[in-house]
């Protein structure tokens, strides 16, 4: 099968979490035998931002732990959609793509369908749906085959609103050739977090389910993550919590090796208006079987128990709590750790996404083929 996939960067994970999902999607299509060409703006915010950030090194450094993964860099004005798509079979386009690129594929889907017969599907990964929905209805889909949501409750959102003719959910998942435990007899703390400070979204829940936790109960912790204003620096130091900096998503196994717990906060978008979207960094660190404590959210589509594949804090009160017990003994870490990782190498790899991609497709082709026959 040749495939086609338009994202904002695959080269780049700079707080662009998509990436994570495309690279996991990628090898496993690559390893499957079928042909994938990735095409990304030139200069993207995330990878001018990585860069800037960690240098040039940064992609020689992606290409090392990604030696099969390439993409292919575009300018909008240029770009040759007839060479591009003319043998595809499959075509996914990522939701931060310009709302131009997004129709001009859609035209070419429209005026060459009969002839070249590709699927075509918009991938959504965001909360921009129910966040900015004025910039999500501006995207014509009219001319795709469908849409492809990280979440049942954004599928809805399609449906409701009629952006597109057909709305599927499709979760993310991990790649657990990259995630995967890495023992270690280093310890270098008790604690660690993965994760961007970004635009305030959960600012509150950052000190109540992180920050208050590891200063009252004097543990050792650390952060990565990038967008950490001066005042979130300040608030770590005060914590007593180190500050790593960026981190290349693909080295967070090698990090997660040296502490003995992490947790999950999720953005309050997700809490509050998603709810059963727990992001791709549930499915990662899982996958990596560290023992995870979760501050609240509602896992509505079942992906996880809950409870048993990690520990879940209603309050700060709790979370303390929860992080005591896990540091104090370590076979309920362990049983929780290896819980959570069986359930994602069970139900929730990026080959569990790909064939159920697959069977969307198939699906889809099924209908066609019965209206037409009976038409």
């Amino acid at each position: 099968m040749k495939i086609k996939v338009f994202c904002h960067s695959l080269l780049s994970d700079w707080n662009h979490g998509n990436a994570h999902f495309l690279r996991g999607l990628a090898t496993e299509w690559k390893l499957r035998g079928d042909s994938l060409d990735v095409y990304e703006p030139r200069d993207s915010w995330s990878l001018t931002n990585l860069i800037s950030d960690r240098g040039v090194g940064a992609v020689r450094e992606f290409r090392r732990a990604y030696p099969s993964l390439n993409s292919i860099s575009y300018d909008l004005k240029s770009l040759d959609l007839e060479m591009a798509l003319a043998d595809a079979d499959l075509v996914l386009v990522h939701e931060w793509n310009d709302h131009e690129l997004v129709r001009r594929i859609g035209e070419h889907h429209r005026r060459h369908h009969h002839r070249y017969r590709y699927r075509l599907f918009f991938h959504d990964t965001h909360h921009r749906s129910v966040t900015d929905p004025a910039a999500m209805a501006a995207y014509d889909l009219s001319n795709y085959d469908g849409v492809l949501a990280f979440g049942e409750v954004i599928r809805q959102v399609y449906e409701e609103k009629g952006w597109a003719k057909r709305a599927l959910t499709w979760h993310e998942a991990a790649d657990p050739r990259v995630f995967h435990p890495k023992p270690s007899n280093r310890k270098d703390g008790d604690l660690v977090w993965i994760g961007n400070w970004g635009d305030e979204e959960r600012t509150e829940e950052l000190h109540e389910f992180l920050l208050r936790p590891v200063k009252e109960l004097g543990l050792r912790a650390t952060v990565f993550g990038v967008r950490y204003p001066d005042h979130a620096l300040r608030a770590l130091a005060e914590a007593g919590i180190s500050y790593g900096g960026s981190l290349a998503n693909h080295a967070a196994p090698d990090i997660f090796s040296h502490y003995k717990v992490t947790v999950h906060v999720p953005r309050r978008p997700y809490t509050r208006l998603l709810p059963g979207i727990p992001t791709i960094r549930v499915f990662e660190t899982l996958a990596c079987g560290i023992p995870l404590v979760s501050a609240p959210w509602q896992d509505s589509e079942r992906l996880f128990t809950p409870g048993e594949d990690f520990a879940v804090a209603r309050d700060g009160d709790e979370m303390k709590s929860k992080l005591s017990r896990i540091l104090d003994d370590p076979q309920y870490a362990a049983n929780l750790a290896d819980h959570g990782r069986r359930t994602v190498l069970a139900r929730h790899t990026c080959a569990h996404r790909v064939r159920e991609l697959d069977m969307i497709v198939d699906e889809i082709n099924r209908e066609e083929r019965t209206t037409v026959t009976y038409r």
